[in-house]
């Protein structure tokens, strides 16, 4: 049974989350304050986490950044909920390092969709044929230990980053469409907002360095590699 934190301090709110969630077969937990939720993440290490931006005790873009930073933590799933939806508290909360970001007002159906997909994303992945390690440019992707490097420095990357990389890597030089990224590697359907991917596309050519620049922008469409 996956857990899921819901750190939310409208409590009508956590609980119709909880209750919906508990019914789909997670085991919910629900706290109201930021700091008090930073501390039950580390504590709990649930296997995905639902955050509130706005948030007493500390907001909920300085607990995702403490979340990412510590290594115990790191690499928990975890969905910002706002009831800010302008672009540019979209891209604040992918900078932080959140997976995906909701805005209020919501169906409860769809939440429940992105807990789904988010979690299937986190999964490990599933053992092919395919070499462990890829290497392209200074790039090089060892898929079973989940890990980076760009020019021999490691690069934490988040869940999602990767996938993403990983991706693109295998598809190299075929060209993707955002809709088609947005099917393969978050799971959802082509009527999603596709400017989360290229919010993550930005932000993984900037943790990858000059290196990342073989990620090249097809007007209009998508990305590819391009080496």
């Amino acid at each position: 049974m996956k857990k899921v934190l819901i750190i939310e301090d409208e409590k009508d709110l956590a609980e119709l989350l909880a209750f919906n969630l508990d019914r789909e077969g997670y085991a919910t937990t629900t706290v109201h304050d930021g700091k008090q939720g930073l501390e039950l993440a580390v504590a709990v290490r649930p296997d995905l986490i639902l955050l509130d931006q706005m948030l007493p005790g500390l907001l909920g873009t300085e607990v995702c950044k403490a979340l990412r930073r510590d290594q115990r933590t790191v690499s928990i799933p975890i969905i910002m909920i706002t009831a800010k939806g302008d672009e540019i508290d979209r891209v604040v909360g992918f900078e932080v390092g959140a997976d995906d970001y909701i805005v209020k007002p919501f169906s409860i159906r769809e939440v429940v969709l992105r807990v789904k997909a988010v979690l299937r994303r986190s999964e490990p992945p599933v053992e092919t044929g395919m070499t462990p390690l890829l290497t392209i440019g200074d790039i090089a992707i060892d898929s079973q230990r989940h890990m980076v490097t760009s020019l021999g420095v490691e690069v934490e990357l988040t869940t999602t980053e990767f996938k993403l990389l990983l991706y693109l890597v295998e598809k190299k030089e075929c060209v993707q469409s955002r809709e088609q990224l947005l099917q393969r590697v978050w799971g959802y359907n082509s009527t999603a907002d596709t400017r989360t991917v290229d919010t993550h596309v930005t932000r993984l050519r900037g943790k990858l360095g000059a290196p990342g620049d073989i990620i090249k922008t097809v007007r209009g469409f998508g990305y590819k590699i391009e080496v």
